[in-house]
């Protein structure tokens, strides 16, 4: 770090409105709109818990999907049933036979029988009450609906639409450019490269993938967008093949660690057989071999008080996602004070997912206020229906945080990136200025400047009175 670089750090950390007043007397005033328009439009830093698939919303997914079929790819999407089940195979197969809104290609559908293709639409021929049947179908939008839903449902909808890579380029940049709407620089979107097929449904290698991916970010669309991204690669922690794909992504990162930058750990916890010490041996084996492999795992989202956030650490983690449970676990708590480990916070999918019935129930300010580093993230927005400005509106709301408590979180999503040190200190000096300005303007013309309230999400209007 450059002398001068740290010198403007420095002066700009110790340069904030005097106590914040200002955000006292907004939180005060119970303005929730001129509230959410501050957090919207204020300055941010990054979102290191994202999984590209689930961060889409319904529309963004049609849209692009629709648009894929100048590189040949159609879809077909399930609307009705009727009851072709083949007792031999198709009900009890990988794909759920009574599953409404079922995504699936043109060569999916090609290989069904006559009356399984009855079941099916184009996805471009849907009617108004189809359309909107197939946009919900991807939100977790109704009372009822928890993580059953979510793990067992959403991403089996999906299904085709994830295995297209140039789909999967297009959802990023989309994401980008809306994240950067947001104030938001740094995005670690967790992407899959295996499994992947062309129009032809011939596989497509991982490594062509990732080229894919990298081409994109090149454009300049993307680049406009003032977001820099890394990716993560995710295993499936309680497949039976978990270990083979582990091995495998561990060795890519290593490969292609300019623009792949760790491996996490996906899917539920309460599957007993994605239990974090079963992978310590071979983590042990892979570090012999290979170097410069972050880890970013998931740890702690479950129900029971339990010893997995340790576990983790042990494998090597240096962030852990979610980290709910964290709090049942003394001696953990007091090894993560002040420490290496970042905790990745999800308020809104922890409340949508039911790990905790009320806010009141969450222990991000614990960890917040007792020194264990945390940051906001989004999870998967796209099926939550929400945004980062709805994590802080959550978290201010809820839990009273300060201006300088904002502050840190942005700054915790830069500091604790997996970045390289100049690429993460140009990140941050790049928030601290930026932030400057916007209080600078905040002290001179109070919120006239802000900026108008933006379209707001469903989750955020629904449960804090914000329609339009």
């Amino acid at each position: 770090m450059t002398m001068r670089i740290r010198s403007t750090l420095l002066l700009l950390a110790l340069a904030p409105l005097a106590q914040a007043d200002w955000f006292e007397d907004l939180k005060a005033s119970g303005d929730a709109e001129d509230l959410y328009r501050v957090l919207h439009h204020m300055p941010k830093g990054g979102d290191l818990h994202n999984h590209l698939s689930g961060s889409n919303f319904p529309e963004w997914w049609y849209e692009l999907a629709l648009a894929e079929s100048e590189r040949g790819y159609e879809y077909y999407t399930k609307v009705r049933i009727e009851n072709c089940v083949d007792y031999g195979g198709n009900q009890f197969g990988r794909a759920p036979y009574y599953l409404m809104f079922r995504n699936i290609s043109e060569n999916e559908y090609n290989a069904l029988s006559e009356c399984e293709k009855r079941e099916y639409k184009p996805l471009d021929g849907l009617d108004d009450k189809e359309k909107a049947g197939w946009f919900d179908s991807i939100r977790l939008d109704k009372p009822y609906e928890g993580r059953d839903e979510f793990f067992q449902t959403h991403w089996p909808r999906l299904n085709a639409l994830t295995y297209n890579p140039w789909l999967q380029a297009e959802t990023m940049v989309r994401n980008m450019g809306a994240f950067g709407a947001e104030g938001i620089r740094y995005l670690e979107l967790q992407v899959a490269i295996q499994g992947f097929v062309g129009p032809d449904g011939e596989p497509i290698a991982p490594q062509e993938v990732g080229d894919v991916l990298r081409e994109r970010l090149r454009q300049s669309d993307a680049v406009a967008t003032g977001v820099t991204v890394r990716l993560q690669l995710p295993i499936l922690r309680f497949a039976s093949f978990a270990e083979d794909q582990l091995r495998f992504v561990y060795e890519f990162v290593h490969e292609n660690n300019d623009l792949f930058v760790a491996v996490n750990m996906v899917g539920r916890e309460d599957n007993d057989k994605g239990y974090p010490r079963r992978f310590l041996p071979l983590l042990r084996e892979l570090r012999r071999q290979f170097d410069g492999v972050k880890l970013s795992i998931h740890a702690g989202e479950v129900d029971e008080p339990n010893s997995h956030v340790r576990d983790t650490l042990l494998l090597g983690a240096d962030r852990i996602g979610h980290g709910i449970n964290l709090i049942t676990d003394d001696d953990t708590m007091l090894l993560m004070r002040h420490g290496p480990y970042l905790v990745e916070v999800n308020l809104i999918s922890n409340l949508l997912l039911k790990y905790v019935n009320e806010y009141s129930e969450h222990p991000f300010p614990e960890y917040l206020r007792t020194g264990i580093p945390v940051a906001l993230s989004t999870d998967d927005r796209g099926m939550w229906d929400s945004t980062m400005t709805d994590e802080f509106f959550v978290a201010v709301t809820e839990f009273d945080l300060s201006w300088d408590e904002v502050k840190t979180l942005s700054r915790n999503s830069l500091r604790y990136a997996f970045l390289p040190v100049e690429e993460k200190t140009n990140l941050l000096q790049d928030f601290e200025e930026r932030m400057a300005r916007f209080e600078r303007s905040l002290e001179k013309y109070g919120l006239d400047r802000v900026g108008p309230m933006p379209e707001t999400r469903q989750f955020i209007c629904s449960r804090y009175e914000l329609c339009r």
